[in-house]
């Protein structure tokens, strides 16, 4: 290691407390404009004074500083972040809802770029790109068998919009490969990935991210569902880690009243701010259900909370992640930035959502889903201890518990019977996503000819394809376990006839097939059917009584 390296691995714990006092006391955050002389005896000019002008070799300043800085920011809380440019860039683009490059969905399969699917109307499905198809060159470069990672592939394939990329393609059963050059453009990023109809009357959303288009999406999908006919809605926003604020209140305001509070914050420089609802909504009389998990976060549980706090839908599902902390960006000339937290999230009822954590230990933080995992949680009730935390009323009188992000309404346990270890071990090493695209490519001909993903399903429900799966993964080194493979055969197959469907359908064909045995959809299902999803229609003395975790419908 030599003398910079030496100095790089140290120094930021070194002039921590000086760049913590340069960042936030200091009169400017222009950071990386060493020419200018200030007054003062600010230690944290001193130390890079002295740095700079005795250390015994050339040190690169901005370096040192790019190093130190994520250690002071980062050290405050689980959610102040500094980002580099190059950081931001991928962030903005997320959550923007668009990006420049050849719009494919792909996986990596044994060091093979292995196509799942083209965006529609995107350069990809203009240029001929196939699910199913094999990347093997990128502009003559191999890139198959060179342990390439999914951000491998990334910077590979995107690009600025205009440009080319000739690609290498293998296509089964054709031997050679095919040269196709896609023209890159700008490729949207969906936030609602499907919104279908379950029934004749209730329409499911699935919401993967709150981003600047996903109001504008979610909109286009509740008129979708109306003119089929929908008069109930199951959200979905389990794995949904949040994102933008006022995408999330837009949303809700589709619900809620004029008046309704939806949400409020407060910090300590930051003077409390109330976003109510404007009255405007066009399905306020419509009954709701939300689903959340353990991943939902953020303004998932801002969503979440808005519609518990006001009676206005029920939640079921999983007590979310816990993230109730409030962010303000500030970008530097380089375009890095900093997002310091300013205050905190609190539902109507006056409940925080962010949960405990120590100054320092972000990965015991990040790790909690984890160590929920290991306590039972998923499976059995939560075991958080309602007696620890403090109890408050929704608007109709139901006790809800604050601190440790969204108790749902209802509890459901992950399915610990079909996940059992025969079906972990498939999905950890994608030998089902990989049994599809082999079992598409042999039966292509076939497959495509179907003029619905509901007819593709019907047919592949017919086919043995769990026990060829059984026998692709036997060959891999996954030995039989019949009893195991029985209890996980409804979900493998869900599973596997979904990535099937979607190479053809895309997620509007993908989720009604996964989501056929789906424990939190059918349960919904049920509660909308059985018209017990609205809390309000259901308040009174003994329900005041019940405690949030456990199921309150009566079955």
């Amino acid at each position: 290691m030599n003398s910079e390296k030496r100095l790089r691995a140290w120094l930021p714990l070194w002039i921590a407390l000086g760049i913590a006092v340069g960042i936030f006391i200091g009169n400017t955050y222009s950071i990386f404009d060493f020419g200018t002389k200030r007054t003062g005896s600010n230690k944290f000019e001193s130390v890079l004074k002295y740095i700079n002008e005795s250390y015994v070799d050339t040190i690169q300043i901005p370096l040192l500083l790019e190093d130190a800085i994520p250690c002071v920011v980062e050290g405050l809380d689980p959610h102040s972040r500094y980002f580099t440019s190059e950081q931001m860039l991928r962030l903005t683009e997320e959550l923007e809802g668009h990006f420049s490059g050849i719009g494919v969905e792909f996986f990596v399969q044994q060091d093979t770029i292995v196509v799942m699917g083209t965006i529609n109307g995107g350069p990809s499905e203009a240029a001929g790109i196939m699910p199913g198809d094999r990347i093997v060159t990128v502009n003559d470069s191999v890139v198959a068998g060179k342990s390439i990672t999914n951000s491998g592939v990334v910077d590979n394939l995107r690009g600025e919009a205009g440009s080319k990329v000739t690609l290498g393609i293998y296509r089964k059963p054709n031997p050679e490969l095919v040269e196709i050059t896609v023209t890159r453009g700008d490729i949207p990023v969906n936030s609602v990935e499907t919104a279908y109809m379950i029934t004749e009357e209730i329409g499911l959303i699935k919401v993967v991210k709150f981003g600047g288009n996903t109001f504008n999406e979610f909109i286009s999908a509740l008129s979708k569902l109306k003119s089929q006919g929908s008069k109930s809605f199951v959200i979905d926003l389990r794995g949904n880690e949040g994102g933008y604020l006022d995408a999330a209140t837009s949303m809700i305001n589709e619900f809620l009243p004029k008046g309704d509070l939806i949400v409020y914050a407060e910090g300590r420089s930051f003077p409390r701010s109330d976003s109510y609802a404007t009255g405007s909504g066009t399905c306020k009389e419509n009954d709701v259900v939300v689903l959340i998990d353990e991943l939902s976060a953020s303004s998932s549980e801002i969503f979440a909370g808005a519609m518990q706090d006001n009676d206005r839908g029920l939640v079921i599902g999983r007590r979310s992640f816990g993230k109730g902390l409030v962010q303000s960006q500030r970008v530097f000339k380089d375009g890095s930035a900093m997002r310091l937290t300013v205050a905190r999230y609190y539902t109507a009822s006056g409940r925080s959502i962010q949960r405990d954590y120590e100054k320092g230990k972000n990965t015991e933080y990040e790790m909690e889903a984890v160590y929920r995992y290991m306590q039972g949680d998923y499976v059995n009730s939560d075991t958080i201890n309602s007696e620890d935390m403090v109890a408050y009323e929704t608007m109709g009188g139901r006790k809800v518990y604050g601190g440790s992000g969204i108790m749902p309404d209802i509890f459901i346990p992950r399915d610990s019977v079909a996940m059992n270890s025969y079906y972990h071990s498939l999905m950890n090493k994608g030998y089902v996503q990989e049994y599809a695209a082999y079992y598409t490519d042999i039966n292509r001909s076939k497959l495509e000819g179907f003029e619905s993903w509901s007819e593709l399903n019907d047919y592949l429900q017919k086919q043995p394809l769990l026990i060829n799966l059984v026998s692709f993964a036997d060959s891999k080194g996954i030995r039989r376990r019949p009893f195991l493979i029985e209890e996980a055969r409804d979900l493998l197959e869900s599973i596997l006839h979904g990535f099937i469907v979607r190479h053809f359908w895309g997620y509007d064909g993908y989720y009604p097939v996964y989501f056929e045995t789906d424990v939190l959809v059918n349960k919904a299902v049920e509660l909308l059917e059985r018209g017990k999803a609205s809390p309000r229609a259901i308040v009174n003395e003994e329900y005041k009584n019940k405690n949030v975790n456990k199921a309150i419908i009566e079955d």
